[in-house]
Formats: structure tokens, C-alpha cells, sequence
């Protein structure tokens, strides 16, 4: 039987505190549920190796919003060293680079010969060509045909046109009025969207969005990620669960002028606002996106 260790303890006690329960980190961090199992209750002869015990301690940290580096400093005593040996067996498992060096300069040996021959063919296609362009120049030289001046026939039968009598005060109105300066029609500058660069605080990151009268809010999941979006009341707008790849989250949160958004994995989620993609001011995985709509009369 095995008892919680302090950085057992410490990381179920930010699991709880997000509300996650094993499936669901198990579904964040793609870590099995057993060897999450084994992390809580100091349990590491299950796993693979020490290695991939730090690893799995460092994702599980950061899947709870901690400091993965810290935590692993802090519980050094509760961490197994990395051995060397499996170090070294860690990256004997991958392929060689030796081996991949050769394989290359064999694959390239066998392209040889190819682009030999393709070289070959494209000297001969090219002297062909000149060739050919050499014998066209035999061609008499069409430019020399419009270097020829014109010849017009004169039709004596033809009588001569008599010349149009212009209306000298229609000719000096038209005159006056195109003299006469257009006055520029005045158009309103449309309203531009703008989102500011953030504020961060903790987990937190409170964006301003002005330019606008709407607040519409999109996320768009690529990976497994605990998504929810509540009102200033801490109100839930949508279900809060974990979402797959593929799915969209969406709110109208234009009512409210308010939005909260909570991101388990930031990594794998895109947020847009009214269709404008946000870029996030902290690189956390799990993070509050707040979102606060301004008006102009607010923002002077």
C-alpha cells in the first residue's frame, strides 16, 4: 500500500482545485490513468523508468497550471534520479544518425545517375533549340514592312465635309462649369477593431476590445482541451468540459460585454474575436482569457 507523497499531495491538490478528474487529465495530458495513479501515491516502480517519471511529473504540473520546473526542484527528494543507463537507452531506441547519414548519401549515389542523364538532355533540348532559332533568322524581317510609309488614295469624287459650326455660348458655359472646383464629399472613417496587448496577472490575462459593438467569441480546438466561458458573475455560458480535436466552441457574449474564457490547454486552442484571431500575451498552457468590451465613450 502507498501513501500520498508531499508532491503527490501538492499536485491532487491543484487537480481538485481545477476540477479535473483523473479521466480528464488523462484525456489532457494523453498520460495513462494508472501511471497519473502512481504519481499521486509515489508509486513509481510502474513506470516505464525514472526518465519518464519526471517527464510524466513535469507535464502533469504544467496540465494543472504549476510551475513544472519549480515543482521538480521544490520535490527533488520525491523524484527518482535519471540514470545514465537510461539515458543511453533512451536514445538507442531512436534511430542512428550514422545510420541515417548513410542512408541518405546512399539514396543520393542512387539519384546519380538520373540526373545525369537529365542534364544531358536538357544540353541537347537547348542546342536544339538554338539551332532551330538560328535557321528562323532567315525569315524576312517582318519590322521591316512598318518601316514602309503608308500610301493613302485620295477619292477625287468625294466631296469635302464641311466643317461643324461650334456654338460659341454652349462651348464657354461647358467651359465655366468644368472650370468650377467639385467640393470633396466628406467620408466617415469606418471603425476598426482593436484588441490591446493584455494584462497579465497570475493565470489571468484581460484583453480590451474597442472598435467595435460586438463581442462574439469563437475557440477552435485542434487537441483535447477543458474549454468554458462564463459572464462576470462567474455564470457558465457553455458547457464546461473537455473538448476534442475538431470541435468549436462559440458564445455571443456581444450582451454582456464580458467574457471569461478557461483554457486547460492553450496549446491546442485558438481563440477569435468577431473572427479576428487573438494572440496570447503569456505562453501557459492552462490560462483566463478575459475579454472586456469598450465603447469609445468609455475609452476617452
Amino acid at each position: 500500500m502507498f501513501f500520498l507523497t508531499e508532491l503527490g499531495a501538492r499536485l491532487k491538490e491543484a487537480r481538485l482545485a481545477r476540477g479535473y478528474s483523473l479521466d480528464d487529465l488523462q484525456d489532457i495530458t494523453k498520460i495513462q490513468k494508472r501511471y497519473l495513479i502512481g504519481i499521486e501515491e509515489g508509486n513509481y516502480s510502474i513506470m516505464p523508468g525514472s526518465f519518464y517519471v519526471r517527464a510524466f511529473i513535469k507535464q502533469y504540473a504544467e496540465a494543472v497550471g504549476l510551475d513544472a520546473d519549480q515543482v521538480l526542484t521544490e520535490y527533488r527528494k520525491d523524484v527518482p534520479e535519471v540514470q545514465k543507463e537510461e539515458v543511453a537507452q533512451s536514445f538507442s531506441q531512436s534511430p542512428s544518425r550514422r545510420k541515417m547519414a548513410a542512408s541518405s548519401n546512399n539514396k543520393m549515389m542512387e539519384a546519380m545517375p538520373k540526373l545525369i542523364v537529365a542534364l544531358f538532355a536538357i544540353v541537347i533540348i537547348v542546342v536544339i533549340t538554338t539551332l532551330y532559332m538560328q535557321k528562323a533568322g532567315s525569315v524576312p524581317d517582318v519590322e521591316e514592312e512598318f518601316d514602309k510609309p503608308i500610301e493613302y488614295e485620295q477619292n477625287q469624287n468625294s466631296t469635302p465635309s464641311k466643317p461643324v459650326e461650334n456654338n460659341d455660348d454652349s462651348t464657354e458655359q461647358d467651359s465655366d462649369e468644368s472650370k468650377q472646383p467639385e467640393e470633396p464629399v466628406a467620408e466617415e472613417p469606418e471603425a476598426v477593431q482593436a484588441i490591446s496587448e493584455g494584462v497579465v496577472q497570475g493565470e489571468d490575462t484581460t484583453f480590451e476590445v474597442s472598435g467595435t459593438e460586438s463581442l462574439k467569441v469563437r475557440v477552435e480546438v485542434s487537441g483535447d482541451t477543458w474549454v468554458g466561458i462564463r459572464n462576470e458573475q462567474r455564470k457558465e455560458q457553455v458547457t464546461d468540459r473537455v473538448y476534442k480535436a475538431g470541435e468549436i466552441v462559440e458564445h455571443d457574449s456581444t450582451a454582456n460585454g464580458y467574457a471569461r474564457i478557461r483554457l486547460g490547454n492553450s496549446k491546442v486552442a485558438k481563440v477569435y474575436i468577431n473572427d479576428v484571431e487573438l494572440t496570447y500575451a503569456q505562453d501557459r498552457m492552462t490560462q483566463n482569457i478575459i475579454l472586456k468590451l469598450v465603447n469609445e465613450e468609455q475609452g476617452e
